[in-house]
């Protein structure tokens, strides 16, 4: 049995853990699962109750009820992302890795059932996060499902907007979202796919290989170069997003 009181969270003791978990449960809102991601992935930081939390969240995980399942394995993903933190927990990956095989195993499958793009890319975050993938398993979802990643400049290192899907693929040192037609813009280079390699590669065909088509298509312009209005400076977009992130950690 967990000792919850001898567990720490974002805002003290970890003893409210369990009735949330028992709320949960019950009443599957999203306002209960705001307030777990809150105390136990907030802003990405992690505690000792968050992977206190993972035999729970893998047992949710295997929930006929999607959306509980999917609230489950993204909560999950976002925690392992941060296990190298420091968090007082361990070896959290050894302790915990029947959660993490059994949460693997769910995020496949329902990354092969997923209709909706946002669902996609959170979970396709997640795995990551489970199989250890620094770095993508935090920046992933969130740049594909805004459309936009914000990194800065290898040359002259003006903040830039690495702009993709429905507004088109380019980059930008203005905020294009408030800027009229005259907006300053490069446009992006996706990478070709006898090119794409690594990560960028398994991304992609893992997206094709689940008709994401839109999500391979956005991957091959993360994967790609840009080049700065500001300076003229060609750059690797994944290079600087990648870059962004250990400045920022």
């Amino acid at each position: 049995m967990t000792d919850w009181q001898k567990l720490s969270h974002a805002y003290g003791s970890a003893e409210d853990i369990p009735a949330l978990l028992a709320r949960i449960a019950s009443e599957p809102e999203s306002k209960h699962w705001n307030g777990l991601w809150s105390a136990l992935c907030h802003q990405g930081s992690v505690y000792s109750a968050s992977f206190a939390a993972l035999p729970w969240l893998a047992g949710m995980a295997e929930s006929k009820d999607r959306g509980q399942a999917v609230n489950a394995l993204n909560l999950a993903g976002a925690i392992m992302a941060g296990a190298e933190q420091p968090h007082g927990a361990g070896d959290v990956r050894t302790q915990h890795s029947a959660e993490i095989t059994t949460l693997l195993a769910s995020v496949n499958r329902h990354l092969r059932t997923a209709t909706d793009r946002t669902e996609y890319t959170n979970l396709l975050e997640s795995m990551l996060g489970f199989e250890g993938v620094v770095g993508w398993s935090e920046d992933l979802a969130w740049g594909l499902g805004n459309e936009e990643y914000e990194v800065s400049c290898t040359g002259c290192e003006t903040n830039l907007f690495i702009v993709l899907g429905e507004r088109g693929f380019f980059c930008s040192s203005e905020d294009y979202a408030l800027s009229d037609d005259n907006l300053d813009t490069r446009p992006l280079r996706p990478t070709s796919l006898a090119d794409l390699e690594g990560i960028g590669r398994r991304l992609h065909d893992i997206a094709l290989t689940d008709s994401q088509h839109d999500v391979a298509h956005m991957l091959t312009y993360v994967f790609g170069n840009a080049t700065c209005p500001d300076c003229d400076t060609d750059f690797s977009v994944a290079d600087r997003v990648s870059a962004d992130r250990a400045i920022t950690q």
